[in-house]
């Protein structure tokens, strides 16, 4: 895969940059993401389509020099992100549009998709020198006990994953996290990764109006905390362990 001499930065991350390289969207990774897991990414982006949900074209996953990447066709439009800092007077319509389309998700099936739990799983047991073997089986067996859906999950699902073109419907990116499991853990991820991004009143908002859209209490959202917080520890987070580790422990007894 070769980078246009026009290409330009959209976002860097720890262990990848993401591209504008024209028609094309393209994420290039480091040496420290293995090759297994971004083919998993454009297979679960597959999966996702197969599963009739808008998501940008996948073009190609090789090489650009030694590193990998993943292009997809480029879809035009702001992010809601974008949206929600440009228009702050429409908080409420557009989380209302944000909730609508993850529930939109929820509703699709894809029995190719990873098992949500099983991927739990496998992330509290990967940090042993993180969270003390008690916790974890407290918390494994806590992931036992919750209701074994199959909902197409993103894992994601942060208003910066979701374009708003100026006509068609809205186009959800980065699928790398994609699972079929529970909805509640989804929206607990949300508003984890909200109060990660320091937008507390708008993860309040997110969480009533999806629980109220969902006909679910908060309570019942709140059973998956302890469980996310410890999968979201396995991401890396160095700088947000002690945040995280506080969720844990008031979720992981209940």
């Amino acid at each position: 895969m070769e980078l246009s001499k026009e290409k330009k930065v959209i976002v860097e991350r720890h262990n990848k940059v993401v591209y504008d390289n024209g028609d094309t969207v393209v994420k290039v990774f480091n040496g420290s993401k293995p090759a297994a897991d971004i083919l998993n990414e454009g297979l679960n982006l597959a999966r996702a389509e197969q599963a009739g949900i808008n998501v940008p074209t996948l073009t190609e996953i090789s090489k650009v020099g030694n590193s990998w990447a993943i292009a997809t066709l480029k879809v035009e439009g702001p992010t809601l992100r974008q949206l929600l800092k440009d228009h702050p007077e429409k908080t409420d319509e557009l989380l209302d549009k944000f909730v609508d389309l993850e529930l939109s998700v929820h509703a699709h099936r894809s029995a190719l998709l990873p098992r949500q739990r099983d991927k739990f799983t496998r992330m509290i047991n990967s940090i042993p020198d993180v969270l003390a073997e008690d916790a974890r089986y407290e918390l494994l067996m806590k992931l036992d006990g919750m209701k074994n859906h199959a909902k197409v999950c993103h894992g994601d699902f942060v208003p910066s994953n979701v374009i708003i073109p100026e006509k068609g419907e809205p186009v959800i990116v980065d699928w790398a996290h994609a699972t079929q499991g529970n909805g509640a853990a989804d929206c607990a991820t949300t508003y984890l990764r909200l109060l990660l991004n320091d937008e507390k009143e708008l993860a309040e908002k997110y969480i009533a109006k999806y629980c109220e859209k969902q006909g679910c209490t908060r309570e019942y959202v709140n059973e998956w905390m302890g469980i996310v917080a410890a999968a979201e520890l396995a991401r890396g987070r160095v700088h947000e362990t002690e945040f995280l580790l506080r969720w844990v422990n008031v979720y992981d007894g209940m």
